[in-house]
Order: C-alpha cells, then sequence, then structure tokens
C-alpha cells in the first residue's frame, strides 16, 4: 500500500474517532449506572431475605421450645410467647 493514501484515511480517522469517543463514553456511564442500580437492588433483597430468615429461624426455635417442654405450665408459656413480639 502506498504511503501516500495513508496520511488521508488517518487525517479523516482521527477526528471521527475524537468525535465517537463522547457519545461512547456516555453509553458505558449509562451502563455503569444501571449495573450499580442492579447491585443495589441485589443487595438489598438480600438483606430482606436473611431478616426473613432470622425471623424464621426464631419462630422455629419457639416451636422446638414448645415441642419439647414437658413442664405442667405449657399453656402458661405458650400464651407468654404468642403475645411476644418477634422484633
Amino acid at each position: 500500500m502506498d504511503i501516500g493514501i495513508l496520511v488521508p484515511i488517518i487525517g479523516v480517522s482521527i477526528p471521527i474517532v475524537a468525535l465517537a469517543r463522547s457519545p461512547f463514553m456516555a453509553w458505558v456511564a449509562a451502563k455503569e449506572r444501571i449495573a450499580q442500580a442492579s447491585t443495589d437492588a441485589t443487595a438489598e433483597k438480600a438483606a430482606q431475605y436473611a431478616a426473613k430468615t432470622e425471623r424464621l429461624e426464631q419462630r422455629v426455635a419457639v416451636l422446638e421450645r414448645i415441642l419439647t417442654d414437658r413442664s405442667s405450665n405449657l399453656a402458661d408459656e405458650i400464651d407468654r410467647l404468642r403475645d411476644t413480639p418477634l422484633n
């Protein structure tokens, strides 16, 4: 290839690349914001699931205590646990 033809091609290519860079960078930034929002939403859901799991574990622990309790005050204990808030 003749070097004489490369100079105009490179001369035209540089401004085209420079003009295309700004929209490309805006697109990349938008994709990063979308990815961050998705990550934040996923973290929030994970926290909600963890809290729900903790509450369920507390309830199972109460049920285990009720089932294994052989005392004569079982009815009183059930009523007391029913009235206790679960956080």
